[in-house]
């Protein structure tokens, strides 16, 4: 299996590039942020997941180790394939994705385009217990576990303003334990503290 590949970027498309290494050039199918990552470089890396069916051989790309392992979880699930599921990390990023999922968000996940509201249901109610268990690190080594609708929502509109999501978070988790309850009391704390 192909899991990783770094050499000179001969081209890149909307949604896929070919990376030439050791003098064979590789086509990739790449999620957004892969793109985004690729964009402007002469030289590209990603981390691959080979697909190999009856009428042909695929390669996904992705831009970090993490993404690929949300890839491989969302294809997991009975009526998501490789395309749908690199559609679903190029329209939502990897962090709204896991959110999406652990808070149950259907209508969120079912504003990608080809996903409808059935397979959204299969999603949440087969990787919800995954998701909700996902941590984020923040610098000074503490841990969050995946917060509810007012922290995500508060930590989106953050991130909106510019903040890094670490930033966000911490920001979010101090203003919880001044007492903020509310997405707009959230978000008001946090700017404070920032």
């Amino acid at each position: 299996m192909i899991a990783y590949l770094k050499g000179n970027l001969l081209s890149l498309g909307y949604d896929t590039c070919i990376l030439e290494v050791n003098g064979v050039g590789y086509e990739v199918t790449l999620t957004g942020s892969a793109h985004a990552s690729l964009s402007g470089k002469r030289v590209g890396e990603v981390y691959t997941y080979l697909h190999v069916k009856e009428d042909g051989i695929s390669l996904y790309g992705f831009s970090t180790p993490e993404e690929k392992t949300l890839f491989l979880q969302l294809i997991s699930v009975q009526g998501v394939g490789p395309k749908m599921g690199v559609g679903i990390l190029s329209q939502l990023s990897p962090s709204d994705v896991v959110s999406a999922i652990a808070t149950g968000d259907v209508k969120r996940l079912a504003s990608v385009k080809g996903l409808g509201k059935k397979t959204a249901e299969r999603l949440i109610l087969e990787l919800k217990e995954k998701m909700s268990l996902k941590v984020t690190p923040l610098p000074e080594g503490e841990v969050v576990l995946s917060a509810g609708k007012e922290d995500d929502e508060a930590i989106a509109a953050l991130t909106g303003l510019g903040f890094t999501r670490a930033e966000a978070v911490q920001g979010v988790q101090k203003a919880k334990q001044s007492g903020a309850a509310s997405v707009e009391e959230i978000i008001m704390v946090a700017l404070r503290s920032m």
